[in-house]
């Protein structure tokens, strides 16, 4: 049965307030949502990079338009009747109220997540000032309020300022203007995620996977209070990647080793199983 909206947001909730938190893997497509929702997690997120990718696009440049990132978080939803988190870059909007704007358009889309970065899209300054970033993520938690999980972001580590004392002022000041989740992708190593987790407790922090040179268990960052562990754009990198390898081996001659996959009966099962 398909879950509402109220209902998806609640649950989605939920998963970060149990012990041990959970994984939320991020989905690109109809399929990949169906599968990882078969291999049983119970929330998914949007990545705005691989849906980029998908497009011929570049992240980070609003080269994705607002609408198109609603109607493709909204499929996802909708095929696989999970609390889809929406990863809407810098909220669409050069004004707090723009933000806010988006958040209201991303509960009608049915969303229970939203996640809203200090990011420009502007590569000669990337980062927005504090103060401008708060007010964005402020004017955001107002309407998210008890009707879809906010998740205030910041990029200083993807944009070159590995600054962790600006890291914590900022997560900490999404934290006090109502942000439910405080998400800082690719901290330097785990002492600067432990840093982070202890300065916006209780509230609960979003760590993705490939944070750290080398892989990091779900374990360790559950032990070191991690609530939500996100994928970001690394599963559909690792599909690409062995398309590559199929590519070339298409390209040598090879129909045998390049046309190995998943069954097409078992994608179409998968989907008639979706209804």
């Amino acid at each position: 049965m398909t879950k509402s909206q109220p209902e998806l947001y609640r649950s989605f909730l939920d998963l970060h307030l149990q012990p041990g938190g959970f994984v939320m893997p991020n989905a690109w497509d109809g399929l990949s949502s169906l599968i990882l929702k078969d291999a049983g997690f119970k929330a998914l997120g949007t990545s705005s990079a691989a849906f980029a990718f998908a497009l011929g696009r570049l992240d980070g440049r609003h080269a994705v338009t607002l609408k198109e990132h609603l109607e493709h978080a909204a499929l996802l939803a909708s095929i696989s009747s999970l609390p889809i988190n929406g990863d809407f870059e810098d909220g669409y909007g050069e004004t707090p109220a723009d933000v806010a704007a988006t958040v209201e358009a991303a509960i009608a889309a049915g969303l229970a997540g939203i996640g809203i970065e200090d990011t420009s899209a502007n590569p000669d300054k990337p980062i927005r000032n504090f103060d401008d970033a708060v007010a964005r993520v402020a004017a955001a938690a107002k309407v998210a309020k008890g009707k879809i999980v906010l998740t205030g972001r910041t990029d200083n580590y993807i944009q070159g300022n590995p600054d962790l004392e600006d890291t914590i002022r900022r997560l900490s000041a999404f934290a006090e203007v109502g942000a439910d989740v405080l998400y800082a992708p690719y901290p330097n190593n785990m002492s600067d995620v432990v840093a982070i987790v202890k300065a916006v407790a209780p509230k609960p922090v979003n760590i993705v996977v490939g944070t750290m040179e080398g892989a990091v268990s779900v374990s360790d960052l559950q032990k070191a209070g991690v609530k939500r562990i996100s994928m970001g754009v690394a599963l559909y990198t690792r599909v690409m990647a062995d398309l590559k390898v199929a590519a070339r081996q298409l390209a040598d001659g090879d129909t045998a080793s390049s046309s190995e996959g998943m069954p097409f009966r078992e994608a179409v099962k998968l989907i008639q199983a979706a209804g």
